[in-house]
């Protein structure tokens, strides 16, 4: 081969931003699964370096776009927030996610769980968090001695990174913020916008109507004060 011949191109390597599955099997998992990420969104709305995302794929190997995951929610400290189509671990600091939660559906497969739980051992997640929406199976897994070690018991616990409390009751998860608010579903959030929306209307009318009120108070004071100066009377208060 001459040592004048070109070499043939590298060819980029692109890293899809969707895997072509749906974020959600049911309702039920989409709700709980909008429901931790807003929750986690909600948490950490002031901190500018915690990134907070839902179903999001994550790359933690450059090079390799088959290695790869999407948690249903994940929470980065250190990244800051933004936009991003999935996240590429070498473009991010070489910062893997801190915590991630799986929500299940009954399309989820015993194996398909250990090699999720297999994926975040091996790639660095310091808390793992299972939630089984049916029948209240919670599970949790926090890194020790450089693997993700199986919580004894998870009622009680609190995450030592987010500092949320986690509860049952029943079935139904409850996760509380270390200011004691529990993470509430969009539903709930729509209602509450709704209620503030309404409150701040009643104020304005309320401000609107006080304003009416001193202004005709002033124009009346000003039509007795002319009576009173066309009967020769100076009344200045």
């Amino acid at each position: 081969m001459s040592v004048n011949q070109l070499e043939a191109p590298v060819k980029s390597i692109i890293y899809p931003d969707s895997d072509g599955k749906p974020m959600a099997e049911n309702t039920k998992q989409f709700r709980w699964i909008v429901t931790l990420v807003g929750g986690l969104e909600t948490l950490f709305a002031n901190d500018p370096n915690v990134f907070v995302a839902g179903d999001l794929l994550w790359y933690p190997v450059e090079g390799d776009n088959k290695t790869r995951i999407a948690p249903d929610a994940l929470v980065v400290f250190g990244r800051p927030k933004g936009d991003r189509g999935s996240y590429k671990q070498w473009e991010e600091g070489g910062l893997a996610p801190q915590v991630v939660f799986e929500v299940l559906s009954p399309g989820n497969t015993r194996k398909e769980m250990a090699d999720k739980l297999a994926f975040y051992d091996c790639y660095g997640v310091e808390e793992y968090y299972l939630y089984d929406p049916d029948d209240g199976r919670l599970q949790g897994w926090l890194r020790q001695g450089g693997q993700l070690v199986e919580i004894a018991w998870m009622r009680g616990w609190t995450s030592p990174r987010l500092r949320v409390h986690f509860e049952l009751d029943g079935v139904e998860l409850c996760l509380t913020g270390p200011d004691g608010r529990r993470f509430a579903t969009y539903l709930e959030v729509a209602q509450r916008a709704e209620q503030e929306a309404q409150r701040a209307a009643q104020q304005a009318q309320r401000a609107e109507q006080e304003a009416q009120r001193a202004a005709a108070a002033e124009s009346e004071l000003a039509r007795l004060r002319a009576l009173l100066k066309q009967q020769g009377i100076d009344f200045a208060g």
